[in-house]
Parts: structure tokens; sequence; C-alpha cells
């Protein structure tokens, strides 16, 4: 008996090894994506890493813009939030930089340059740098609000998935205290072309551009079309190690039975 018994355990033992790696493989999703510890990296991942550095290059120093050259309390706050927002995020783009071998620019864009130099060049004290300051960060706060939610609903990165929520409730905030400057014109859809603003980087090192959108997001319909195959075969697999031990169970038990009865 002790002998069948450990026929069975090892059976069992050879039939899960044999069915784990089916059923827990990463699946490949082509050669665009790296393999890390922490699920794929793909484009949409490298491409919001380089985004939210770009935009902590520019919106960073338009908040100090901000405190220095307005009288309006309102816009002051706002340039408080930037602030404080961009430098939280700075820290974090550079460490998931390094951790995932992103390389990140170092510059901000010639369009990003220029709408600072719009804010340096608008009188201090005056509504016309107001008006700026508000309508120019939210209308790139609403870009970047847009691409960093198709990220956060692609990516099967965790680290990528994490820093986009953490990076969408930041610019959330910064959005809405714009918004409560009173100066933001919800007419004005041509103050920054959005799409620039969504649009993947081009690759690193010091990016002076931004291209026209063309995100580059997880094939998520085929990413599920591999899970629930994942699934399906790894189900498949616990019903034939199920019905293996069954069977060498009913053989093991029954077989002694068998042999009392011969005897008798």
């Amino acid at each position: 008996m002790l002998t069948r018994l450990t026929q069975v355990m090892t059976a069992v033992a050879v039939l899960c090894s044999l069915a784990m790696p089916s059923a827990f493989a990463q699946p490949d999703f082509g050669p665009d994506y790296t393999p890390t510890q922490f699920g794929p990296m793909g484009p949409a991942g490298r491409d919001m890493l380089v985004k939210v550095r770009l935009a902590g290059l520019w919106e960073g120093p338009a908040g100090r813009l901000g405190l220095e050259k307005s009288s309006n309390p309102k816009v002051r706050e706002a340039g408080r939030h930037l602030i404080a927002g961009h430098d939280e995020l700075d820290a974090k783009v550079l460490e998931l930089g390094r951790t995932l071998n992103v390389p990140l620019p170092t510059e901000a864009s010639a369009d990003q340059r220029g709408w600072i130099a719009e804010m340096t060049n608008a009188p201090a004290g005056s509504v016309e740098f107001d008006r700026i300051f508000a309508n120019r960060l939210r209308a790139a706060h609403g870009g970047v609000y847009k691409f960093l939610a198709v990220v956060r609903t692609g990516t099967r990165n965790t680290l990528i998935r994490d820093f986009a929520k953490r990076c969408m409730e930041v610019v959330l905030d910064h959005i809405q205290v714009l918004e409560a400057t009173g100066m933001v014109d919800f007419n004005d859809t041509e103050a920054i072309p959005l799409a620039a603003i969504a649009a993947p980087a081009a690759k690193p090192t010091a990016v002076t551009t931004v291209p026209q959108f063309a995100p580059n997001v997880p094939r998520t319909q085929n990413v599920a079309q591999e899970n629930e195959s994942g699934g399906t075969d790894a189900l498949l697999g616990l019903v034939v190690v199920a019905a293996v031990i069954g069977g060498i169970y009913l053989w093991t038990v029954g077989r002694p039975t068998r042999s009392r009865s011969s005897r008798q």
C-alpha cells in the first residue's frame, strides 16, 4: 500500500510540473516588448515615461513663474500645486527610467520652451499672464490625462500601471486648480494642439520635438485572447491531473479488495 501511495505522489508531481509552465508562461507580445519581472514593457509604457519627464521639464518651471509673476492668489495656488506635483513625478519617473532601462529626455521640447517664453514675456501681475498660464497649462494637462488613461487601461506592466494611476491623480489635481483660477477659456480649443501633447515622443536622448499623435498602446484584444487561451489550457491540465489521480486512487484502493475476495 505504501509503495502504491508513493507511486501516486510521484505521478502527481510529474503531471503538475508538466502542466504548470504552459499555464503560467508569459505570452509573446512581439519584438517591441521587453519582458521584465513586473510584466512586459511595451512602446506605450516607454512613451508614457518620456512624456511625464517632458511634462516636468516645462510645467514645473511654469509653476514657478506663476508664483513669481502673478498677483492672482488662485494662479499662485495653481503654481504651488504644479511645483509640488512635478517634483514628485520627476523623482519617480527618473527612478523608473533606471529600473526599466528607458532613456529619458533632459530638456523640454521646442513647443514647450515656446510656451514658457510666452509666460516669461507677458507682463508680471497682468491678466495677460494669468490667461496664458491657465490656458496653456490646462490644455496641456487635458491632453496628457487622456494619454495616461489609454496607457493605464492597456499596460500589462505593474510598475507602469501604478505610475500611470498616480500621474492621473496629480494631473487631475492640476486641471482642477487651473480651472479654479477662472481664467480657462473652454472655447479655446486651439490654445495648444492637444494631438501634439499626447503624441509618442521621439526615441530619447535630448528631445526637441513632439511628433503627431499615434500612440503605441498594447494590443489589449490580443492580450485578452491569449489570457483566455492560457486559462483554458490551465483548466484542461488540471482536469487531466484530477482524472489521473482519481484513476490511480481507485486502482490502488480497489485492487486489494478484489484480491481478498478471490482468496475467500
